[in-house]
């Protein structure tokens, strides 16, 4: 398919949840707004074992747009503590720590959320309020994007706006051609995730148990249902990944220490490879990055997609007011505000994760203390906790798009 230049305000690559939030902000935000959206129809509920736990700022984004419904609502759980327990069994061991909501006066921290219940919330949204689906993918960004950014399509197609959003993923085309520089880690790890059924109440907890070779995670969901996220070596993966449903029940309980009863019903585990990604730059000649093209992280301390939803609100806010005052949406000026602020917010909780997730790892002694002592202080210091909530869980409201601060009288998670 081809298109005339300039038909859209604003393209955006890629229609996972962090494309998705910002095509629908854009195109609420008055811009003529097109999604690429590659092979996969976003329309379509597909299954999906991870579920995701927004915080705060995301849970408004979501009200914003008018996705919490009581439909999604009842698919998802508050979560109203937060504890991590050190499971090492190393020399350096942290004292348990529990981070309460109503403690910094919230109801919940935030809400989880099955991915494969809100990626489609998402997409309907985003027609409803005008965005143009393209059932193509992009191969990748034209030379010489002075006035506009033109935008290659796989069936032989181009189409081309001010601004071009690239939300298409770790292998993003449009990063890649962009001439952007990706800086990669590896990390020797797999995420394993399921769902599966206890007997036990969760009571609104989420439990981060800190183990050799990384976080065993367990996720309330209604009821007395909850999603794990379990990374370990690639070898002790395929020894979990061949276990029977009834032997990994048995191994959930033996792992979660029977905090949650008696584990049943997992469903099939899925597995995914640990790596964290961040760009040099996250804007630049037209071109925003968004979500996982822009940076990615191991799923410690539920960064990822709420970091992403943040990328995506900031990009629709500055074009939307670029755009109310005549400006040019893809200015130079734009690209280094939104690289500016996405940095301040992205590379503290970058480097914590990475911290957190080396020291798990690592046999070096002072960086388990440091690791260690870390937890101890949290557990230990109501400032230094209060700070680990309001900033880890919720950051600054500098680094927060609008739609997504505290209203004045403090909505409720």
């Amino acid at each position: 398919m081809s298109t005339q230049a300039g038909d859209y305000d604003v393209i955006v690559s890629g229609a996972g949840p962090a494309g998705l939030a910002a095509a629908a902000l854009c195109a609420e935000g008055g811009l003529k707004t097109a999604i690429i959206t590659g092979p996969l129809d976003p329309f379509e509920k597909r299954h999906d074992p991870r579920t995701i736990a927004l915080m705060r700022p995301s849970m408004r984004l979501l009200r914003h747009l008018g996705l919490f419904t009581d439909d999604l609502r009842a698919l998802s759980c508050p979560l109203k503590t937060l504890r991590l327990v050190d499971d090492t069994g190393g020399i350096f061991s942290a004292p348990e720590a529990v981070f309460d909501a109503t403690d910094a006066g919230w109801e919940a921290f935030g809400w989880n959320i099955p991915l494969e219940d809100l990626h489609p919330a998402f997409a309907n949204r985003a027609k409803e309020l005008g965005v143009a689906f393209i059932s193509a993918s992009a191969t990748g960004v034209m030379d010489g994007r002075r006035e506009l950014a033109r935008v290659r399509l796989d069936d032989g197609g181009t189409i081309a706006a001010p601004l071009v959003i690239a939300a298409d993923g770790r292998r993003s085309r449009i990063r890649q051609t962009g001439g952007f520089t990706m800086l990669r880690h590896d990390y020797d790890q797999v995420a394993l995730g399921c769902f599966f059924s206890h007997s036990a109440p969760h009571q609104s907890m989420s439990t981060e148990y800190h183990k050799d070779q990384g976080p065993f995670t367990t996720v309330p969901m209604p009821e007395n249902r909850s999603s794990l996220v379990w990374m370990v070596r690639p070898g002790r993966a395929q020894e979990i990944m061949a276990l029977s449903p009834d032997e990994l029940a048995r191994r959930i309980q033996l792992e979660s220490h029977g905090d949650l009863g008696r584990i049943s019903e997992t469903t099939e585990l899925k597995s995914f490879p640990m790596q964290a990604l961040n760009a040099v730059e996250y804007a630049k000649e037209r071109i925003i990055l968004a979500g996982e093209a822009a940076h990615a992280v191991p799923p410690i301390g539920a960064q990822g997609l709420n970091m992403s939803l943040r990328d995506a609100a900031l990009a629709a806010e500055l074009a939307a007011d670029a755009h109310a005052f005549g400006d040019d949406i893809g200015s130079d000026e734009i690209m280094a505000r939104y690289d500016r602020v996405r940095r301040r917010d992205v590379f503290p909780r970058k480097a914590a994760i990475h911290l957190v997730n080396s020291a798990l790892l690592s046999n070096f002694a002072p960086l388990q203390a440091l690791r260690a002592g870390g937890i101890a202080l949290a557990a230990a210091i109501p400032f230094v906790k209060d700070i680990v909530m309001r900033q880890g869980l919720a950051p600054g409201e500098e680094n927060v798009p609008r739609i997504m601060r505290e209203t004045a009288d403090g909505e409720a998670a």
